[in-house]
């Protein structure tokens, strides 16, 4: 009980985090903007890739906190942090001005979250049947 209580917090505080990151890009900065300080760091495909971003930070976040589709969306989260890494922040080192400390820790808890929710997830009670989304049925 206390590891699924545990998880449950976790999965908040990151999904929060990476929900702030997604409303962001979509409303502080918007997709133009967003698509537009991609392409002055080098990203490739920047429109695109400010979509994803966006959309997997925001989308990725809200199911994290749920605990919906947990390994998905952690392996998503963590994709879009290993770009923000090798694309952006690995050159800044590992702390200070744009340094990877942020997205390496990010990536890592979504990926650890995704598949190590816990028992308090909607995962446990929509696909109780499923091994690959509820780790329970196994």
């Amino acid at each position: 009980m206390v590891k699924d209580v545990a998880a449950l917090i976790g999965r908040i505080g990151i999904g929060i985090v990476f929900v702030a990151h997604g409303w962001q890009k979509f409303t502080e900065f918007g997709m133009a903007g967003v698509a537009g300080s991609f392409e002055k760091m080098g990203v490739p495909l920047p429109t695109i890739s400010a979509w994803f971003a966006a959309t997997v930070e925001l989308g990725g976040g809200i199911a994290l906190i749920a605990g919906v589709a947990l390994p998905i969306v952690g392996l998503l989260l963590a994709v879009d942090m290993i770009g923000a890494l090798v694309l952006v922040h690995l050159p800044n080192g590992l702390l200070g001005e744009g340094g990877s400390e942020l997205v390496v820790a990010l990536g890592a808890a979504a990926l650890a979250l995704g598949f190590n929710g816990g028992a308090y997830a909607l995962d446990r009670v929509l696909f109780k049947n499923s091994k690959v989304l509820n780790p329970a049925a196994a």
